[in-house]
């Protein structure tokens, strides 16, 4: 067995990303050593950014000690203080360069500060920033009709959140009102935010409180890693039925699932599984929803939502994150006739179309068309999976690879037959990980899987800085 201690190498390919810690003295911070020492030589790069003069790290972490919620944690042992961001990288206080490989979760999809949806967020707040879509304006209406360009079949209707929460939370209620049905199915593993119905829907303890959470039933994750059938998916599915059958009146109001478990570790569902899935469903009633807040926009490479990826066309589909770039945007999309339910009494989200958001959007589709980066995120993701593979083929620790596109997880593990989580390596390797200049997400429900959901402006030389 090999440790990741005894591995220079291996910490340089483990991808790590760093330990959550929920609090952290000023004191501490400010008496932490700077540790940069062996760090790999970054590609070029034409962007200096300007001096920073503002607060610098100890006087942030007292300040956010202070006033801010307790319930936030930060990554490494020793914070970073991000002031820039340009592309694929991020920069310090100290103007130091990092390769940034987690893009915000998931959320930095054409690269930090990209010029033209800069562009498009200036001109659009020079004009106006807020008005109510109570009034008209040509910036909610250009980015829905694109958006809904991208969308297979009659999914043509789109309503705009503040999020990817906000979304899952509308589109749940949907196919409540839609179905005149309550019981909602999703899986276990799976995240879909932090509300009221969304943290029913969601199925790992960690993310969830003790408040009244009803009418979710949880099936059988189909995770070819860890589950009971392997890749089999339409013996998954059959707990779908099951559950149906034997956890409803046989009659159900949607079922709630990711193609590619974000938060749950990158897991990929067993193929063939959502199309059993959908179809048992449908045949109960209910409507299917395709959650597609980090599997979305192009990240998958090989398509442009993950859904795609298993050949099935949803009722709802639910987006958040990548289509803004950063900008705070979520969107529901479904069909013209389930769409009309939302008149039956008035609905209304006061930011959910905000001009400047979707003038963001907008330029978001633009770039990703003109950068060719759904082209470029199947390419340099099969490369850095293929890379990946190549390490879990020298190191034990490595138990699975697995993601598509830009969008990959590496699960650490202590021992490959038991597959025992490897949970103290891996906050051990996202430190060092840090210190060699490299940024990367950490998730699954044992937290150790490493997420690489890097901007898809990422480069197979970028790819060379994690595997070297």
């Amino acid at each position: 067995m090999q440790r990741l201690a005894s591995s220079r190498r291996l910490l340089r390919a483990a991808l790590a990303p760093g330990r959550a810690h929920s609090s952290l003295s000023a004191a501490a911070v400010a008496a932490a050593p700077e540790n940069g020492a062996g760090a790999p030589k970054m590609p070029p790069f034409a962007y200096t950014p300007p001096p920073y003069d503002g607060p610098r790290v100890a006087e942030i972490a007292q300040k956010r000690a202070q006033f801010l919620s307790p319930s936030l944690f930060h990554f490494y042992d020793r914070p970073l203080n991000i002031v820039d961001g340009k592309m694929q990288y991020l920069f310090d206080e100290d103007g130091r360069r990092y390769l940034d490989a987690f893009g915000g979760i998931a959320t930095v999809c054409c690269g930090h500060c990209h010029p033209d949806v800069i562009e498009a967020i200036v001109n659009q707040a020079k004009k106006i920033q807020h008005s109510t879509v109570l009034y008209l304006n040509h910036a909610i209406a250009d980015f829905a009709e694109a958006l809904a360009s991208k969308m297979p079949g009659d999914l043509k209707v789109v309503f705009f959140t503040n999020s990817g929460t906000e979304a899952n939370e509308l589109a749940l209620m949907i196919a409540r009102l839609y179905t005149g049905s309550h019981d909602i199915i999703s899986l276990r593993n799976g995240y879909h935010g932090n509300a009221a119905a969304t943290m029913g829907a969601t199925a790992q303890s960690n993310w969830k409180f003790n408040v009244v959470q009803t009418g979710v039933h949880h099936a059988l994750n189909p995770d070819p890693y860890r589950g009971a059938f392997g890749s089999d998916g339409e013996k998954y599915a059959r707990d779908i039925q099951e559950t149906i059958d034997y956890g409803t009146t046989g009659r159900v109001a949607g079922f709630i699932s990711e193609a590619i478990q974000g938060v749950g570790g990158i897991v990929e569902l067993a193929p063939g599984y959502l199309p059993a899935a959908y179809d048992m469903v449908r045949k109960a009633g209910g409507l299917c929803i395709a959650d597609e807040v980090q599997a979305g926009v192009a990240r998958t490479g090989s398509h442009f939502w993950g859904f795609e990826g298993q050949g099935v066309i949803p009722d709802i589909v639910t987006m958040a994150k990548g289509i803004g770039n950063g900008i705070p945007i979520g969107a529901v999309v479904t069909t013209p006739e389930i769409a009309k339910v939302l008149t039956r009494r008035s609905y209304f989200n006061t930011f959910g179309g905000n001009p400047v958001s979707t003038a963001a959007g907008h330029a978001v589709l633009k770039v990703l068309e003109k950068e060719k980066l759904q082209e470029n995120a199947f390419v340099v993701g099969s490369y850095l999976k293929e890379k990946l593979n190549a390490l879990k083929e020298k190191h034990d620790i490595i138990g699975d690879v697995r993601g598509k596109g830009l969008l990959l997880g590496v699960e650490l593990v202590t021992d490959r037959q038991k597959k025992t989580p490897a949970k103290a390596e891996i906050a051990q390797v996202m430190n060092h990980m840090k210190d060699m200049g490299v940024l990367v997400g950490k998730g699954g429900f044992f937290g150790n899987v490493f997420r690489v959901t890097p901007p898809l402006c990422f480069s197979k030389e970028d790819s060379g800085k994690i595997c070297c």
